[in-house]
């Protein structure tokens, strides 16, 4: 009774100014007078955040808070936070979609994807075609039409947004603000944290651990390798190093590495948890059909796809090219892609004289490249390239190097490794000269997204945790009843002491801006306000909360 009093009070109090954040219409001479003449508005927000704090404690501690909430109804919530979002074509924007996509529909779980917002000036630099957008709402449209399209279904979860700004150094999106707060506490159940080391290098809030009773981590990206590319990056290497193991065990209690070629971290399997867009197995099973009918599938040679920059496999490639261009008399290659890079590499690729076609950057699907019989990939800084997993599944030879990224496709006939230059030459001339394999319906749902899924529900123990249903019965019973709280073993300790030394660090600006966070990310900044409809940072978590 107290507690839905206390609700009501704080609804209350914070009704008049959020209706005031979502008025459009007012000028910005009228909302100068608002925020003079309204300064009991402010105290009414201050008594509404002093109401919600009360009795609040850090938690961040040393060990795990058992006393965490039960899920309502005994339906489990998942919450999939990422690191980016649509209409930005990168691997943690699309496959968290996808994963929640294909979560939800199986309808046992309600799934929350959480993804971030940027201001309109971060919007111009990081998505394509001058597309932007002028509210979260306009964007979720353009997602969930995006991802219609392309599953075939109307996927049933929640989009939310949290505040975000993009570090044009980095060329990544970082969190301003506490990004957990974002999940509300009701539904905070189950978290899936796409890039846990990236969503945590400066995180200065609740522990993920305390507020959820489950955290996942995916590791998508190989950070040491690009660093190590970087000026001074061994030694910037050593300290990522080090800071991602830190903030991954007191962050998460289980880390899924998509493949062994990401750093070894705590707590951490190796299992690839990503599938393939359908559109790609429909492309292949298009191709199948042709070539059952005695039709001619693959008319073009060889290419390659990739955003043009240095570490995306463009220098192996053209290493390889130069040094075999005699074993390779007439070899032609396509090659698609934008990036930084692209004058660079173009102008190598001319100086040496190599048969390299270059191209605007296009999408894998384009009806341009289902006549390519063969993917040249010779990266090595992937965790696990998409592109190849969607050649396979169009049917095409894939020419790959003997790498841990690719230690899932090796599995099928079509992916040909290599592990020396003079290897790379055979492979190239051995898909050159013959036809792939049709792929068999066991290759191709291993490629799918709904593999995907049942592997990611086994490997990150979900499984277990969502059809364990005299767990959730206990759940449900204990609502009534003062849970007991166990004394904490030495590795709940260690961990909880990492969290709150991490939470101690990040709360400093001068440390965050030595180690190259961007400047007044600690907390959401005014437009981030106003376009998400927030209540000020300082409302939020005022001084004087404890």
């Amino acid at each position: 009774m107290i507690t839905d009093l206390c609700d009501k009070i704080v609804e209350n109090l914070c009704s008049r100014r959020k209706n005031q954040l979502l008025l459009g219409s007012i000028s910005s001479e009228e909302s100068s007078m608002v925020e003079n003449e309204n300064i009991n508005d402010e105290l009414d927000l201050r008594i509404a955040s002093v109401l919600q704090s009360t009795g609040h404690h850090y938690e961040g501690g040393f060990w795990t808070d058992h006393s965490k909430h039960d899920p309502p109804d005994g339906k489990r919530h998942v919450a999939i936070v990422t690191t980016a979002s649509l209409p930005w074509m990168t691997g943690t924007a699309v496959n968290p979609l996808f994963r929640a996509a294909y979560l939800a529909e199986s309808a046992k779980q309600n799934v929350t994807l959480l993804v971030p917002w940027l201001c309109k000036s971060d919007q111009e630099l990081v998505y394509p075609s001058s597309l932007t957008f002028s509210s979260p709402e306009e964007q979720e449209m353009y997602i969930r039409n995006w991802l219609e399209e392309r599953v075939g279904f109307r996927a049933d979860f929640k989009i939310s947004f949290y505040p975000g700004k993009f570090s044009k150094e980095r060329r990544s999106i970082i969190p301003a603000g506490d990004t957990s707060q974002f999940i509300p506490f009701k539904d905070a159940d189950i978290a899936i944290l796409e890039e846990p080391e990236h969503l945590n290098w400066y995180h200065h809030g609740k522990r993920w651990t305390d507020k959820f009773n489950h955290v996942v981590g995916v590791v998508h990206t190989n950070y040491l390798e690009y660093i190590k590319r970087e000026k001074n990056g061994a030694l910037q290497a050593f300290l990522v190093k080090h800071i991602n193991n830190w903030v991954t065990r007191a962050y998460c209690h289980k880390v899924l590495r998509l493949s062994a070629a990401t750093q070894d971290l705590p707590k951490s399997v190796i299992c690839n948890v990503h599938g393939v867009n359908p559109k790609f197995l429909r492309i292949g099973e298009k191709v199948a059909a042709e070539r059952e009918l005695g039709q001619q599938a693959f008319s073009e040679g060889a290419y390659f796809l990739g955003k043009m920059v240095w570490a995306k496999g463009y220098r192996e490639l053209i290493e390889l090219l130069a040094k075999h261009k005699s074993d390779l008399s007439g070899f032609k290659l396509d090659v698609f892609g934008n990036g930084e890079d692209a004058h660079e590499v173009k102008s190598a690729a001319q100086r040496l004289d190599l048969n390299l076609n270059f191209m605007k950057g296009r999408d894998h699907a384009d009806d341009s490249l289902h006549r390519y019989k063969v993917f040249i990939n010779p990266s090595v800084s992937d965790v696990l390239c998409t592109a190849t997993a969607e050649a396979l599944a169009m049917g095409k030879f894939v020419v790959c190097a003997d790498h841990p990224s690719n230690e899932f496709f090796r599995s099928f006939p079509n992916c040909l490794t290599y592990k020396t230059s003079e290897d790379f030459v055979a492979k190239v001339k051995e898909a050159l000269e013959n036809e792939p394999l049709p792929l068999t319906p066991e290759q191709r749902y291993n490629l799918s997204w709904e593999a995907a899924t049942q592997r990611f529900m086994d490997y990150s123990e979900l499984n277990k945790i969502l059809n364990n249903s005299e767990e959730v019965k206990k759940l449900s019973s204990s609502k009534h009843m003062t849970k007991s709280v166990s004394l904490p073993n030495l590795s709940e300790m260690v961990d909880g002491g990492l969290a709150f030394a991490h939470y101690c660090l990040t709360g400093n600006e001068l440390l965050r801006l030595c180690t190259g966070a961007i400047p007044g990310t600690r907390d959401y900044d005014k437009q981030h306000c106003k376009d998400l409809h927030l209540l000020p940072p300082h409302v939020e978590n005022p001084i004087y909360g404890w």
